[in-house]
């Protein structure tokens, strides 16, 4: 399966997220030679325990996160951060969730955006609301290599256009998101003098006993992650402000 990395937007001190910096990064998207190939949506909720015994209450996780992947709507993925558990179950779960009212949803939020194809890598820009508004959250991008064999392994084929100069690279076997794709990337994105910038911090995925072979329960992980970033950076501000 392709290696996928997700990455949100970090506001500069005093700044937010606004719906100008989401256009700018699409923008920048199709101006380095990105074929805009549709819209994608995936979604994230945080349950809480309903349980009142306190019995019970111990036995089971006090919360975790759900999660629906545009790449895999009949599956749903269950992230338990305080564990570090990851589940992977049919859909239909959530139905299941709901009659036993054993959970409770507290805050769902859907990641939306344009899928871009660039040589062998894919992009998704998306912006981050909450399920039933339109009140902007957060920012997203997901990046992802498709790899084909080489003699020297695992590679994966890119051709960029940046200020009318393209350059075509091979790029072989990826472990972080600092290879020639996304240094070109962020190169793009310092032309906007945008006031921010992409963060990736990658989660521990042998904490949560997933092996070196990727997999959507690695994303459901880094999207459990980077929801808990966003959501500190925001309380961060706001005590800032208070």
């Amino acid at each position: 399966m392709p290696i996928k990395w997700i990455l949100h937007w970090q506001p500069n001190p005093g700044t937010t997220v606004n719906s100008q910096i989401l256009s700018e990064v699409s923008q920048c998207a199709e101006s380095i030679n990105g074929v805009k190939e549709g819209r994608w949506k995936s979604t994230l909720s945080f349950y809480k325990a309903m349980a009142r015994e306190q019995t019970i209450a111990n036995d089971f996780p006090r919360d975790f996160v759900g999660i629906s992947l545009a790449e895999q709507p009949n599956k749903y993925f269950l992230v338990i951060r305080g564990q570090r558990l990851v589940v992977e179950a049919e859909s239909s779960i959530q139905m299941i969730m709901e009659k036993l009212q054993s959970y409770k949803t507290r805050v769902a939020l859907n990641f939306e955006g344009n899928q871009y194809q660039l040589g062998d890598f894919q992009l998704r820009v998306g912006k981050v609301v909450p399920m039933h508004s339109e009140s902007l959250r957060g920012i997203v991008m997901e990046q992802k290599e498709f790899f084909f064999e080489t003699s020297q392994g695992p590679s994966a084929l890119c051709s960029l256009t940046l200020d009318g100069v393209s350059t075509h690279f091979i790029m072989g076997k990826i472990t972080s998101n600092h290879g020639e794709f996304f240094d070109l990337w962020q190169e793009a994105l310092l032309k906007r003098s945008l006031p921010g910038h992409f963060v990736h911090i990658e989660p521990n995925f042998a904490e949560y006993g997933l092996a070196d072979q990727y997999s959507l329960q690695h994303t459901a992980v880094q999207y459990a992650s980077i929801t808990a970033q966003m959501i500190a950076t925001s309380q961060s501000v706001q005590a800032t402000r208070n």
